[in-house]
């Protein structure tokens, strides 16, 4: 089976690709000019042979697609119309209620389930999140993610879960790079915790192997869980503790690299993916490319000599 291709919005971020001056102004811009902002991303879609989309923070977001279009129904029809569709929605951290507060579930679970019912009616299936992000290295007192606190996270993790899939979507985990979903160990712990028919995995390729992991190893570990992969590249594991403030995702960014230029293996991880629930996507994240529609091509390129190998 052939899979169709689909990006996460950032890919569309760089201010180079909207003729500004830095990531803020594309954010005001595309604030007061939503339809020309998704006119443009899907024309590049479209360009690229890309035909699926996962929305995620600002501008690329839900409520930026509801000022645009007015609907979820509306928003769906003018994707169909170009022959696209959305995949997924990402839940951003700093875009969500905490989950490390206990008494903010009816806020988590409220949040989640407006998400699910806007992916429900665009004829999309998945919603994906993250755990927390670690503290940095040597902060005082330490934060540990240990048993306690993974099943902590796992309690919030079934009820969110039981609650989105009352929309029939998914709610999948994203490995995200310094959060309390990184390591391989963390990954396997948590997995380990949560019932399969309510929590499913959206590992990244790139990510696990930045905290010196191996993908495809979790890969196959968990390829049951898979309902979602981000296919990413490594230039080489984190060797430094980083700051973990608001700036850690720009010091992360030297380590990652376009598709076919890093350390993952590719062959091994397209292997792995084709024997997942989730094998009929495959999405190409590229955070912010400077010329996306170039990118999106060079790194489907790259997916598409794996995922027809034999």
């Amino acid at each position: 089976m052939t899979p169709a291709f689909a990006t996460d919005v950032i890919t569309f971020y760089h201010p180079d690709f909207w003729g500004l001056d830095s990531g803020d102004a594309v954010r005001d811009w595309a604030l007061t000019n939503p339809e020309s902002f998704w006119a443009r991303v899907m024309d590049a879609l479209a360009e690229a042979g890309v035909t699926g989309i996962e929305l995620t923070f600002a501008p690329g977001d839900i409520d930026s697609a509801l000022r645009a279009f007015g609907s979820a129904a509306s928003f769906r029809r003018e994707l169909e119309a170009r022959g696209l569709s959305v995949v997924s929605a990402f839940i951003a951290g700093s875009d969500a209620p905490d989950w490390r507060h206990g008494d903010n579930l009816p806020a988590i679970v409220a949040d989640a389930e407006r998400r699910a019912a806007f992916l429900a009616e665009a004829g999309a299936e998945l919603l994906v999140a993250g755990l927390p992000m670690r503290t940095t290295f040597g902060t005082s007192p330490p934060f540990f993610v240990d048993a306690g606190y993974m099943t902590r996270m796992a309690d919030i993790a079934h009820v969110v879960g039981e609650a989105v899939a009352r929309h029939g979507v998914k709610l999948a985990f994203h490995t995200e790079s310094n959060s309390t979903l990184w390591y391989e160990r963390d990954i396997d712990l948590f997995m380990a915790l949560t019932d399969p028919r309510y929590v499913w995995l959206c590992p990244d390729s790139c990510h696990i192997a930045l905290g010196g992991g191996d993908p495809v190893a979790v890969a196959r570990r968990h390829s049951q869980r898979i309902a979602l992969a981000h296919w990413k590249d490594a230039v080489q594991p984190i060797d430094v503790e980083l700051t973990i403030d608001d700036t850690v995702f720009a010091q992360q960014q030297p380590y990652m690299t376009e598709l076919g230029t890093g350390i993952v293996d590719w062959r091994g991880w397209a292997d792995a993916m084709s024997r997942t629930p989730g094998a009929d996507t495959v999405l190409i994240e590229l955070d912010e490319a400077a010329d996306p529609v170039a990118a999106l091509r060079a790194g489907k390129a790259v997916a598409e000599r794996w995922t027809s190998a034999p």
